[in-house]
């Protein structure tokens, strides 16, 4: 079935699930209404917000809502929800690479890599003489 491309007319966009109580809004509206949104056109809103408070916020989806010709009743449609937000989390730092480690096992793998170099080479015969024990003596 082939979707039919229509126009959307009526729009609104509410994004409220922003608590005041964790977030200031610094620039923009978290709602905002379009007249018509033709078939293949392409909106964008953002607003942007402060952080007040170091906690983990769960967001809902913003809701849209929207009328088109051949149906009578308003159409509602949800936004992307967004992941858990770790607001103004202390981060662990980020472990480098651990040079006691090296300087404990460095010499126990330098001599296990020896050792394995050496095996290696002796049990693996060498391809050139693989070679010369295929060719047929005439």
């Amino acid at each position: 079935m082939i979707a039919e491309e229509r126009t959307a007319y009526d729009l609104n966009l509410n994004d409220d699930s922003w608590s005041q109580n964790v977030f200031d809004i610094v620039a923009g509206n978290t709602s905002m209404s379009w007249e018509r949104l033709d078939a293949g056109t392409v909106f964008s809103h953002s607003f942007e917000l402060e952080a007040k408070t170091k906690t983990v916020f769960y967001g809902a989806p913003a809701v849209i809502t929207f009328r088109i010709p051949t149906k009578a009743a308003l159409q509602e449609a949800y936004s992307t929800p967004i992941l858990p937000l770790d607001i103004l989390a202390d981060r662990p730092p980020e472990k480098k690479f651990d040079w006691s480690l090296l300087a404990k096992y460095g010499s126990l793998i330098s001599v296990v890599s020896i050792v394995v170099m050496f095996v290696y080479l002796v049990a693996i015969p060498s391809k050139s003489s693989v070679a010369k024990g295929n060719k047929k003596k005439r």
